[in-house]
């Protein structure tokens, strides 16, 4: 039961950061580097799949082996470089003209993002007694 608590904190802690930044911050600047290959709406299912799949990531491979919240912070960091990178870099290396701002943008972001998730996770779990 903790550990499923856990994982819905972390869920929740993402899905606001990340969708704050989508449609507060990067919606125009996102619409402005690819607006011609975005879809109309987005596909849930798929945008889901990675949220389930990159928060498990940040609980298994940052948060839980952490043993501070500093340590927790650094592990999300890198990981959040290592799977936006990864998502960018092959467009970039695949798509023509797919833009570098867009690259640059959304690694630092994948930095932050998996900071600030990781502290608030390694956080949660403490306060669930994880």
């Amino acid at each position: 039961m903790k550990i499923a608590l856990h994982f819905i904190a972390v869920l929740v802690s993402y899905a606001m950061l990340d969708l704050a930044f989508i449609n507060l911050f990067a919606k125009d600047f996102i619409r402005r580097q690819v607006g011609d290959k975005l879809a109309e709406k987005p596909d849930l299912y798929a945008a889901g799949l990675f949220y389930f799949i990159f928060v498990f990531g940040l609980l298994y491979f940052c948060i839980w082996p952490a043993s501070s919240l500093s340590k927790a912070v650094m592990n999300g960091a890198f990981f959040g470089l290592v799977t936006y990178a990864t998502y960018e870099l092959v467009n970039k290396s695949l798509l023509a003209g797919w833009p570098l701002a867009l690259v640059a943008v959304d690694m630092a972001w994948g930095v932050f993002v998996g900071a600030a998730v990781s502290g608030i996770g390694f956080l949660a779990g403490h306060y669930l007694n994880r």
